[in-house]
């Protein structure tokens, strides 16, 4: 019996190593809401000199470091396709951490889905928690 014993053992082991993969992820900027501006009519009876205005503008934040620590999965969308992908597939995960605060990440990490537990580590990889 104590034969069987070890080959078990290391199998098992390997078998929880193996769902202890993390996956590398980088900052992503929060979703921006763009409402068009309100509609303005004149009465009919008066003259209206329009104003040139120049368009407005959407300024995209910049992403802010990845904060370590413990959270639930949120959402996740498509992210934009960009050259630095190199060609793989990203997906922004919206993420609250356990200190109530929001994180935006890209990955091309697959298999996690909206309320699994996971860890963003300090070295900016993502792992189920």
């Amino acid at each position: 019996m104590r034969k069987i014993c070890l080959p078990f053992s290391v199998c098992a082991l390997t078998v929880l190593g193996a769902c202890a993969t993390s996956d590398p992820v980088t900052p992503a900027p929060a979703p921006v809401l763009v409402t068009p501006a309100p509609v303005v009519s004149a009465p009919p009876a008066t003259v209206v000199v329009p104003q040139v205005a120049s368009a407005p503008a959407v300024v995209l934040p910049t992403p802010t470091a990845i904060r370590a620590g413990f959270g639930r999965l949120e959402s996740i969308t498509a992210a934009p396709q960009s050259a630095a992908a190199g060609g793989a597939t990203l997906r922004r995960f919206g993420i609250k951490m356990d200190d109530g605060t929001v994180q935006y990440v890209d990955t091309a990490a697959q298999g996690y889905s909206i309320g699994d537990r996971i860890e963003l580590t300090k070295d900016g990889h993502i792992k189920r928690a």
